[in-house]
């Protein structure tokens, strides 16, 4: 197991907080949690906490709150997010930016989004193999990108790309597919699913590009009712608390420093 290289003195370390948006769906916070025990594994000595935006007691303006009375100075906030969408663009920075008002003395760097990364891609073929798909047979099997959707344009522009490049890897055909704000150029999955289906593909396999359980991943679900196989979501993957460390390292050279 390859663990991060941190400082020599623990304390030198920034706390990462790990930020999920949150979900009612108890499966939601407990696979952020199983995570956030993945990227400790990784990084001995390094404070590691999950905080939410909405719908759980683990808020992020309360573990702030509790960091910076035990004396904390130093915070990454990651998102825990796929695509730099509203939630990292809007939501996040203004909960930090409000509880930072309150807490001078604490310095928290905002790190970057997820994805897109190939530790990602990596990941979901990691799904894709545990569901029983045959890597090795990429040339007739049609994969479904599924993602939980956006109305941001940049988020939606992304998953296309995404599903481009990852088609040059070999596949019949990657298409990208969405649980919410579909329309025009954004299909649901069962959609994606049926196209793929009358393109000639002999396989049709659904992958969500997606991190945890919650409504939208079990409408990703039912869309995939048509297709051969439904890979589970990423989860706790390794790839993806890899990805987690090399943001908080990326975050300590260049992250957006929310307040001093």
């Amino acid at each position: 197991m390859r663990h991060l290289t941190l400082p020599s003195s623990a304390s030198a370390a920034p706390v990462l907080m790990v930020v999920a948006h949150g979900s009612r769906d108890p499966r939601h916070a407990a696979t952020v949690h199983a995570l956030v025990e993945r990227v400790r594994g990784l990084a001995p000595g390094l404070r590691v906490e999950p905080a939410f935006l909405d719908f759980d007691a683990e808020t992020v303006p309360d573990l702030l709150e509790q960091l910076h009375a035990e004396g904390v100075r130093d915070v990454v906030a990651l998102p825990l997010l796929l695509t730099r969408a509203f939630h990292a663009k809007a939501d996040l920075p203004a909960v930090l930016c409000e509880s930072a008002a309150r807490l001078p003395l604490l310095r928290v760097r905002q790190a970057g989004v997820l994805g897109p990364s190939p530790l990602l891609v990596a990941a979901l073929e990691r799904r894709l193999g545990e569901a029983g798909v045959e890597l090795g047979q990429r040339g007739s099997t049609g994969v479904v990108l599924a993602s939980a959707g956006s109305s941001d344009p940049e988020a939606i522009a992304v998953i296309a790309e995404i599903a481009r490049e990852w088609r040059r890897t070999g596949w019949c055909a990657v298409r990208p597919a969405f649980a919410s704000a579909c329309g025009p150029g954004r299909p649901r999955t069962e959609d994606a699913v049926a196209a793929m289906r009358a393109g000639g593909a002999r396989r049709v396999v659904v992958a969500p590009y997606v991190l945890a359980p919650g409504r939208l991943p079990d409408r990703i679900a039912a869309g995939a009712a048509g297709a051969d196989v439904l890979a589970p979501v990423l989860g706790a993957a390794p790839e993806v608390a890899r990805l987690v460390l090399r943001r908080y390292r990326e975050a300590g050279a260049g992250g957006r420093l929310v307040a001093a």
